[in-house]
């Protein structure tokens, strides 16, 4: 008779690092970052991840928290941009290093489901659209998904250069509340300093601070939690975090 044993969920490695993690006392978010970076030890450079639970109800439309924000140091991933544009614009995406840009020519290409696009392969991970070519937007809008742009994330803009730059220099950071209540954000790199770690801290988590819907009542920032991609979730102090991010 063959005994199908339970899959251990985590590895002897993960139960290692967990030995070290302070347990019983929320920490410093100063602190915790720096757990995070004792606890990396994959063979590959981890991300530094943060997730802050709401005391939000994600059901109801006036409690949904998204937005954009800017890291000081950026996350340390590079990212592949396409962009609709007409005239003058086209010439700032590229200057800004975009890595495709087209107009009409590029929708019909993504409507086609083509593999490349002047010569490249059609590989993006955002696409971007100036004013003038959001009414034509809808036609790419089922193959594009959730890549479509739209004003509210600021990926309908026309200040193409910047936004560019933003995404490619991995600056710019989208954020938004799941289904749960939960906010997923990518801080940097467990091989960035203490202090850029930490100025990309106060930055990301200041931002959902500042989102927070007038009609959430009672506490907003239920729980904050860092960890490198392969580590231990660490606990961070809601009240000590929201001060320093004021």
């Amino acid at each position: 008779m063959r005994i199908n044993k339970k899959k251990e969920r985590h590895s002897s490695r993960y139960k290692a690092l967990t030995t070290k993690v302070t347990k019983d006392n929320l920490l410093g978010f100063e602190e915790a970052l720096a757990q995070v970076k004792a606890t990396a030890n994959a063979k590959f450079v981890e991300s530094v991840d943060m997730a802050i639970v709401l005391g939000i109800d994600p059901r109801k439309g006036d409690q949904n928290v998204r937005g954009l924000t800017s890291l000081p140091h950026g996350t340390g991933k590079s990212r592949l941009v396409a962009v609709l544009a007409k005239g003058d614009h086209v010439k700032e995406a590229e200057a800004a290093g975009a890595d495709i840009v087209g107009s009409e020519d590029l929708i019909t290409a993504i409507q086609n489901g083509a593999k490349e696009f002047g010569g490249k392969p059609m590989k993006f991970d955002v696409i971007l659209a100036t004013e003038d070519m959001a009414p034509q937007i809808g036609k790419i809008g089922r193959a594009l998904g959730p890549k479509t742009p739209n004003k509210r994330n600021g990926t309908v803009t026309n200040a193409i250069g910047n936004a560019v730059k933003e995404i490619k220099g991995a600056t710019r950071v989208e954020y938004r509340a799941d289904k749960e209540g939960v906010v997923h954000m990518p801080l940097g790199k467990v091989n960035f300093t203490d202090a850029q770690l930490a100025a990309n801290f106060l930055a990301g988590f200041g931002a959902v601070l500042k989102a927070k819907p007038s009609s959430s009542k009672g506490r907003y920032i239920r729980s904050i939690t860092l960890s490198a991609t392969m580590g231990p979730g660490i606990a961070v102090d809601p009240t000590t975090a929201s001060k320093a991010a004021g």
